[in-house]
């Protein structure tokens, strides 16, 4: 199998908030899967290593963070701020991978040593996504999802319950060691639907496809369309055209619709978000003195990593809630919550050592230790988020 290593931006800037720093941007989705899954799947490669120095410690679970100048081929080198489209076309003996007049990946022959993106050598054009910042995962979602979910019914399914309802051909649906409770919907008629291994669906749930629910995750009620969660996933209410990465609590009713989950999230009962401006506008991203314009009509929310939610907290179109930030108080939110704020608008942010006592409730409730290389890692993201 060839080797892969994944290069992302030194300074992500602000357009990645709220997730840049709290880990490697190659473990977002962009689909339904994950960045460094697709460049995986497209090249036919395994993740020796990830080039990215804004992240520190990558999470638990993923390749390790090198020092770019250890790479040597033979191997391939992409920018994770690009999605390709999958399948990928043949690429032959390409050196350089090509979208929009930019090379995307780069190719090293045995015993050459990376030493930075280059603009010699044979190129091939493919397809995909360039991505400025994390609102482009909304948009890669709608772009991939339904190709992506396609793709999964290759690998087969189990015998589709005869309580389920489904409406349209049962053939865009994958279950793979899947629970269905009598009277789940299933809707296949704007894409298919992908349960995988361990995922359990309640009664009282409808399912839109496209939609991929990877394992162990738990949906629990509600309406959810154009959706990729998982995996250890607990979700319930209204959700629509969303991606939660792993871990993330939504097991209540509210709405949760364009946005983009962090991992070990936990939104409280009754949590909204607005997806939609009341001018039908487009929507900017407030960072502080910066402001993005994403040219989206709809976006919701973009949540870093472990935050959290009160009861009844509603979030504005575009807000960015940073990593470790614990939301409560009045309901309405600020737009850009930094990193690990207690309630919102207190400057003053969690302490590392609370934060850590938080984590060490919550992540064995997955089946998740904080052993001591994970609690050093959680350390060093609340060090580089809280010292900027």
């Amino acid at each position: 199998m060839k080797t892969l290593y994944l290069l992302e931006p030194e300074n992500p800037g602000a357009a990645w908030a709220p997730f840049a720093g709290a880990a490697p941007l190659s473990e977002l989705r962009a689909g339904a899967w994950r960045l460094r899954e697709r460049w995986e799947r497209a090249l036919g490669a395994r993740t020796r290593g990830i080039v990215a120095s804004h992240a520190g410690v990558a999470h638990p679970g993923a390749p390790p963070i090198i020092d770019g100048t250890t790479i040597t081929g033979p191997a391939w080198v992409v920018d994770v701020t690009y999605a390709p489209r999958l399948p990928m076309r043949a690429i032959g003996e390409a050196h350089r991978l090509l979208h929009g007049g930019r090379a995307v990946a780069w190719r090293l022959d045995a015993g050459e040593r990376w030493q930075g993106p280059f603009d010699s050598g044979n190129g091939r054009v493919i397809e995909g996504i360039p991505l400025a910042g994390a609102a482009d995962l909304v948009t890669a979602l709608e772009e991939f999802l339904f190709t992506d979910t396609l793709a999964g019914l290759e690998s087969g399914t189990d015998p589709i319950p005869a309580h389920a309802i489904v409406l349209g051909n049962p053939g865009a649906i994958a279950l793979r060691g899947a629970e269905l409770e009598p009277g789940v919907v299933i809707d296949v008629r704007k894409g298919a639907v992908i349960l995988d291994e361990g995922v359990t669906v309640r009664s009282g749930t409808r399912l839109e496809g496209p939609l991929w629910a990877h394992p162990h995750t738990w949906l629990l009620g509600g309406a959810m369309r154009h959706l990729s969660a998982g995996p250890h996933c607990r979700l319930h209410g209204e959700i629509s055209t969303s991606v939660f990465a792993g871990h993330a609590n939504k097991s209540h009713d509210g709405f949760v619709g364009h946005s983009v989950i962090g991992s070990w999230v936990n939104l409280g009962a009754g949590t909204i978000t607005s997806n939609l401006k009341n001018t039908y506008g487009s929507i900017r991203l407030d960072l502080g003195s910066e402001r993005i314009e994403t040219k989206r009509t709809n976006l919701g929310a973009l949540i870093g990593d472990h935050a959290k939610t009160a009861i009844g907290t509603l979030l504005s179109t575009g807000s960015i809630i940073g990593a470790g930030a614990n939301l409560f108080g009045a309901p309405r939110a600020p737009r850009n919550v930094p990193p690990f704020a207690w309630g919102g608008d207190d400057d003053t942010p969690l302490r590392a050592d609370s934060f850590i006592d938080v984590a060490k409730r919550v992540m064995p409730r997955r089946g998740v230790e904080v052993s001591a290389d994970t609690e050093a890692a959680l350390r060093a993201m609340h060090r580089r988020l809280t010292e900027r």
